[in-house]
């Protein structure tokens, strides 16, 4: 494993965030460095590491699909964005039929997914109406703060 200078102030930064959200975990990464903390019974902990080689192959796998079509469509007009961090469902409970698909027609405030953040469900409707171009996330994915999850036009 690599090692690498620890920023300690990004760190009370990160720790300072799970205490401010109520979360129990939360991940920074930039280039080859990640850092992870994390909160137990006690005082936050954290881990930090730079990936190994065998390590980051599911994700250097995933990367080619989702990369290249989120940076298009992050500056679309219809891009509708998550609000939060969570995980991202399609349908309003397994195995029923999707909220939208592709080439279905929205109104402005239509629920369009559900985000489950901190054990609430919260609605994501959408801001504006059109027809749905695509649907960037599957069901029972996670999702962070800004990332695209859909495209209205």
């Amino acid at each position: 494993m690599a090692t690498f200078d620890i920023d300690g102030e990004l760190v009370r930064k990160l720790a300072g965030l799970l205490d401010e959200t109520g979360l129990t975990e939360i991940e920074f990464a930039e280039g080859e460095k990640r850092i992870r903390v994390t909160k137990g019974g006690g005082a936050p902990a954290f881990f930090s590491h730079a990936p190994a080689g065998a390590a980051p192959a599911p994700a250097a796998a995933a990367a080619p699909t989702s990369a290249p079509a989120a940076l298009g469509v992050s500056s679309h007009p219809g891009a509708l964005t998550s609000p939060m961090v969570g995980t991202a469902y399609t349908s309003p409970e397994p195995g029923a039929a999707p909220f939208v698909r592709v080439g279905d027609t929205v109104k402005a405030g239509q629920t369009v997914l559900i985000i489950e953040a901190m054990k609430v469900m919260n609605p994501i409707k959408a801001p504006k109406a059109g027809t749905i171009a695509q649907v960037l996330v599957e069901d029972a994915q996670p999702v962070e703060f800004g990332e695209v999850l859909l495209i209205i036009e």
